[in-house]
């Protein structure tokens, strides 16, 4: 497991990743993929107990993630690449005919770590959900991490697997909202206000962890331990974590502009000096 300071060091890498993923192929979607950096930095090099060498789809005895918003797939393959799933080399695939780093995360073509396709938003609870039971089922004392974005939860699907969820107490299952406040027309609050969403899932049942500081890896491994001990109680438990889309480029940060859009070849030189500490680019 990797300590505080490691943890800190791999963060900027994982940043270089995505933003030359993106650029390389003019395409993808870099604001909400470094906003959400710090989170799967820790839960995949601190948190969760796993086996990246050798990946199976049932994942018996190991915790489980499924990636629900998966259009910031540049971050999810550059941390599964980072972590050790498959060759670091192969992140200069994305986006391109025929590889295994599609736009979107699928499982056709057997990339390892990768569980569910998520392209379509709102299912990744569903999914979540019925990992955690099967877990429950086999007696698999291990803990589904699910991750979202806050446009996301727009969607239907996401409240009727939250209300499932609480109904079957599924207790060993912990979600985690990336808060940014922004989606690909604007503002969440412009496009469709959700008021509290502590209360909402307070109402639907769920032990609810808000995190102030997103996008500081002690405090997210703080926070991840927390709901970890809040498991097993007889509710789901959920992370509302307040980000900055874009965060650690700072033209990137505080518009929704970026949510879809590819840095030039000026800015990919900006970007990269902002996160100068690497570990080696692919």
């Amino acid at each position: 497991m990797a300590s505080a300071v490691e943890l800190d060091t791999i963060v900027p890498q994982i940043r270089r990743d995505i933003v030359r993923m993106v650029h390389a192929v003019n395409s993808g979607h870099p604001g909400g993929s470094l906003g959400c950096v710090e989170y799967l930095v820790a839960l995949y090099f601190k948190v969760m107990k796993h086996n990246p060498e050798h990946f199976s789809m049932d994942g018996v005895g190991e915790d489980l993630f499924f990636l629900s918003n998966g259009h910031v797939s540049p971050v999810f393959y550059s941390v599964l690449a980072r972590s050790g799933y498959f060759p670091v080399k192969e992140l200069s695939s994305f986006r391109k005919l025929n590889t295994r780093l599609q736009g979107h995360p699928t499982t056709h073509d057997h990339l390892p770590g990768v569980r569910m396709a998520s392209g379509s938003l709102g299912q990744g609870l569903s999914v979540g959900v019925g990992a955690a039971l099967a877990k429950k089922l086999n007696n698999d004392g291990r803990i589904v991490y699910t991750l979202h974005g806050d446009g996301e939860l727009q969607e239907g699907q996401i409240w009727e697997a939250a209300m499932y969820a609480a109904a079957k107490k599924v207790d060993n299952i912990i979600a985690a909202v990336d808060m940014n406040g922004q989606q690909i027309d604007g503002s969440t609050d412009q496009v469709l206000p959700m008021g509290s969403l502590k209360a909402k899932f307070e109402a639907f049942g769920w032990d609810v962890i808000e995190v102030a500081k997103g996008n500081d890896t002690t405090t997210i491994v703080d926070a991840l331990a927390l709901a970890k001990q809040h498991t097993g109680k007889g509710k789901p438990v959920i992370l509302l974590l307040k980000t900055e889309m874009g965060s650690g480029v700072d033209f990137m940060m505080h518009s929704h502009k970026w949510h879809g859009v590819a840095p030039n070849d000026a800015q990919l030189a900006q970007a990269l000096n902002q996160n100068a500490e690497t570990l080696g680019d692919y």
